[in-house]
């Protein structure tokens, strides 16, 4: 795992994880890698936020949502329907949106760079998560007609290495 204060990308963190991970099939999943990759990028950012009185609490609820997202994936890809699949996958969706709220409660601890970062992230994860689930159910969520709208630019593509947030990726300073 990379120092505090540093920066990191995906490519160097694909690196890093085992290919236990890798060979299983559910690594094909854009949206599983960018969870686990939110994930780790987390770990520091939990780290700063524990060390604030403030922020103990936040801390816990981040690293849970952040987690949380990777895992009802992993979970769901387990299943058997594709209407089953589909419950785990919305399941990890919240837990994306939620991770991205915590992290707006997080910002004058962890930043505003790193905010900005970390929410663009989840918002693509968001996006993958829109896309896969109504495939999964056989019909859309009731977003359907609503493009996702932010104040940024995003161009939307599941290939995780064209992604601008995953390049670069700010981490906190953890000074105490």
């Amino acid at each position: 795992m990379r120092e505090a204060g540093d920066d990191m990308n995906y490519q160097e963190w694909e690196e890093t994880v085992p290919e236990f991970i890798k060979n299983d099939s559910l690594w094909k999943m854009s949206m599983y890698r960018a969870g686990l990759f939110a994930s780790s990028l987390g770990w520091l950012d939990v780290t700063k936020l524990y060390r604030d009185a403030r922020t103990m609490n936040l801390a816990g609820q981040l690293y849970e949502a952040l987690g949380s997202i990777h895992a009802n994936l992993a979970e769901g890809y387990s299943r058997g329907t594709g209407k089953d699949r589909a419950r785990f996958y919305e399941y990890a969706l919240g837990s994306a949106r939620e991770s991205r709220s915590w992290y707006y409660d997080a910002r004058f601890v962890i930043g505003q760079e790193i905010f900005i970062h970390r929410g663009k992230l989840l918002t693509r994860i968001i996006q993958l998560g829109l896309t896969m689930i109504p495939q999964q159910r056989g019909r859309t969520l009731r977003e359907e007609n609503e493009r996702y709208v932010v104040d940024f630019e995003i161009e939307f593509s599941e290939n995780l290495l064209t992604w601008e947030e995953l390049r670069d990726c700010p981490l906190p300073t953890l000074d105490a």
